[in-house]
């Protein structure tokens, strides 16, 4: 079984539902230093608040670009990648451009991903494929157009697309990249047995808000 301290760094703490105040991002802050997660995910207004909380915890900072729908200007998601760095964020979360995949614009696609890659100047860029909307098809073609264009890793879906992330496509993502890509699950990730159930499908970073209850959850087991 993984151990509290291995599951917990997979877990980037999502903070990012719109009426959260800065009140909800210190106490989400707070719970992931507790736990000594990866990252807490953060709205890019809460980067330098979330930058300054986490200061020193070794729990690292991450935020959203193009989010959700990925329909910014590359040049927009450009300036919000360098805006987010200069604030304190070390991880980027992107939503590629939905419509221009679905209609096999694959050159746009991998240039506006290039362009996050390289404005990110070597933080992990995660991007988000929001498969709720794709074919398997769209989704292999996705997660290779990440890659192809120096991505990090590729992500099920932002959490506010009808659905989240599944076996199904955790499965076809992983066979769909390199083994030094990661495939971060995260839309509908709230039980310990889901998270487990998609590390056995190849995920090694979830995007959770009930991270503390999986946490304890699993110490339990580990007590038992």
């Amino acid at each position: 079984m993984l151990s509290v301290r291995q599951v917990a760094k997979m877990i980037d703490h999502s903070l990012l539902r719109p009426e959260l105040t800065l009140a909800d991002v210190a106490a989400g802050c707070d719970l992931a230093a507790r736990y000594d997660v990866a990252s807490v995910c953060v709205k890019p207004s809460d980067v330098p608040f979330a930058a300054a909380r986490l200061s020193g915890t070794g729990v690292l900072v991450g935020t959203v670009v193009g989010f959700p729908h990925g329909a910014h200007a590359t040049r927009i998601k450009v300036a919000e990648t360098a805006a987010a760095l200069a604030d304190g964020a070390a991880e980027i979360d992107m939503v590629l451009n939905i419509g221009r995949l679905r209609e096999g614009r694959d050159d746009d696609v991998r240039a506006d991903v290039a362009a996050v890659v390289v404005a990110a100047s070597g933080a992990a860029v995660k991007v988000i494929l929001e498969n709720a909307y794709l074919t398997d098809a769209e989704k292999r073609r996705g997660c290779e157009l990440a890659e192809e264009a120096g991505a990090r890793y590729v992500k099920t879906s932002t959490g506010f697309a009808p659905t989240g992330a599944t076996l199904h496509d955790v499965r076809l993502m992983r066979a769909a990249v390199s083994a030094h890509v990661g495939v971060k699950a995260a839309g509908g990730v709230r039980t310990l047995d889901v998270l487990l159930s998609m590390v056995d499908a190849g995920a090694t970073r979830f995007g959770a808000t009930t991270t503390a209850a999986m946490l304890d959850e699993l110490a339990t087991r580990h007590s038992a």
